[in-house]
């Protein structure tokens, strides 16, 4: 069945489709585009690293597992995946995060050939322990450059603290330790537990057309007999594991990331998350007075950034940047919280920060790949796409003074700080 879902504000139309193979199509047609952008996803990421299998059995796979397997997708017995899309001019790639895996690709010419490519590797696994044993050196090599990215172990070093329990605290890759311990075995156990196409979602946005997707999924994509895995929560305390951990890096400026853990019980709504991004933007977003007091005294630069990081088995709210006092950014950043909630929020404020929220989703129209990933990221977290454009004109200044009184718990609130290492400088 094709359903059309447009918005009459815009004059904008997309079309979901339930394939016969159990698999949800997206289609964004843009006749006047000359690039096509496709994006396959499945929710299968990194934290979902327990589930029970078809035949009952508990499994616990190493951390790393979901990573491997999107790199182990690319290559089948004939060739390389990365090969058969540059010979049709085709830019492909593919990244797992706590949550989900994609795959994708773009092109401006030879779509059919290069989605019937995209739904042949995806749904033809491959896996020897001769392919296995040589990914794992060169995955390997990835894990120590994730190892020496300074913004990337300063995230790390916060989920790690935040979370006790929830696999998020662990890095998406893995350890090289880790991932010695995967076998092709595991990866076949992971690929066919949630590999289905009834688990899987297709995300497209260009020159096409919803019928001319559905005949090709028709072709590639068969009905799967397989149950799908069922993935097993665990129990989160409240508290984070700790409130502050520092690591010393080769760096020349101090780094910081903040977060606020909250709790979870599901995927959040549209408009909590939305709320929360409001806020955030209000409190310490670059037309906020903080903002400008921050930046005037050095403590932030222009990498700061805000991220409401939430998913099905986990929910916090982030803050990363450099500075010489990250600690410092975090105490003006809740005492303006205390303010607000004790003040009000300056209504001029909030109009000036929904309506910059509000246009740039718009600009995001015009372009192909925001559309394919932005239809596919509101599936998998509960709505339709145009629901957050319509939802921001109906949020009110009320609302997120009620959402403030909820939000960034000190009690569940944690630091990371990277610092210069003076050695480890002098020596490299």
């Amino acid at each position: 069945m094709i359903q059309e879902i447009k918005n009459e504000l815009l004059d904008e139309k997309y079309y979901e489709i339930n394939h016969a193979s159990g698999m949800k199509i997206l289609v964004f047609p843009k006749p006047a585009y000359q690039t096509s952008y496709a994006l396959l996803g499945v929710p299968f990421g990194s934290a979902d690293n327990r589930f029970i299998d078809a035949d009952g059995n508990r499994v616990t796979l190493p951390d790393g597992t979901a990573h491997f397997l999107e790199h182990k997708l690319f290559e089948s017995e004939e060739k390389d995946a990365f090969e058969k899309f540059a010979a049709t001019g085709a830019r492909a790639n593919a990244y797992t995060s706590f949550d989900r895996t994609c795959y994708l690709f773009s092109c401006s010419e030879n779509f059919e050939q290069n989605l019937a490519s995209l739904l042949e590797f995806v749904f033809d696994a491959y896996f020897t322990e001769q392919t296995v044993a040589k990914e794992q050196g060169i995955i390997g090599q990835e894990i120590k450059m994730y190892r020496d990215s300074p913004e990337w172990q300063a995230t790390m070093g916060l989920l790690a603290a935040l979370y006790q329990n929830c696999a998020v605290n662990t890095d998406i890759a893995g350890s090289v330790e880790s991932i010695a311990r995967i076998t092709p075995d595991l990866l076949y156990s992971a690929y066919n537990g949630f590999y289905q196409p009834q688990n899987m979602i297709l995300s497209i946005c260009g020159n096409v057309e919803a019928e001319q997707i559905v005949r090709l999924c028709d072709k590639y994509v068969k009905p799967s007999l397989q149950a799908l895995a069922q993935g097993i929560s665990v129990s989160e305390p409240a508290e984070p594991k700790q409130t502050l951990v520092t690591k010393k890096m080769p760096v020349a400026m101090p780094l910081f990331a903040f977060g606020y853990k909250e709790e979870h019980d599901g995927l959040k709504t549209l408009k909590e998350r939305l709320e929360t991004v409001i806020l955030n933007q209000i409190i310490i977003g670059p037309m906020s007075p903080l903002y400008d007091d921050l930046m005037e005294e050095g403590l932030i630069g222009e990498d700061f950034s805000s991220e409401y990081f939430s998913g099905r088995q986990y929910s916090a709210v982030l803050f990363t940047g450099c500075s010489e006092n990250g600690a410092a950014v975090k105490e003006r950043f809740e005492a303006e919280v205390e303010r607000l909630r004790k003040e009000g929020i300056d209504p001029e404020l909030f109009d000036c920060v929904i309506k910059d929220m509000y246009g740039t989703i718009v600009k995001g129209f015009n372009s192909v790949e925001d559309i394919a990933t932005d239809m596919l990221d509101s599936f998998m977290n509960g709505y339709r796409y145009f629901e957050e454009l319509e939802l921001y004109r109906s949020i009110t200044v009320e609302d997120i003074e009620k959402s403030l009184l909820t939000k960034y718990d000190v009690s569940r609130a944690a630091l990371s700080l990277i610092v210069p290492d003076a050695e480890r400088k002098l020596n490299g």
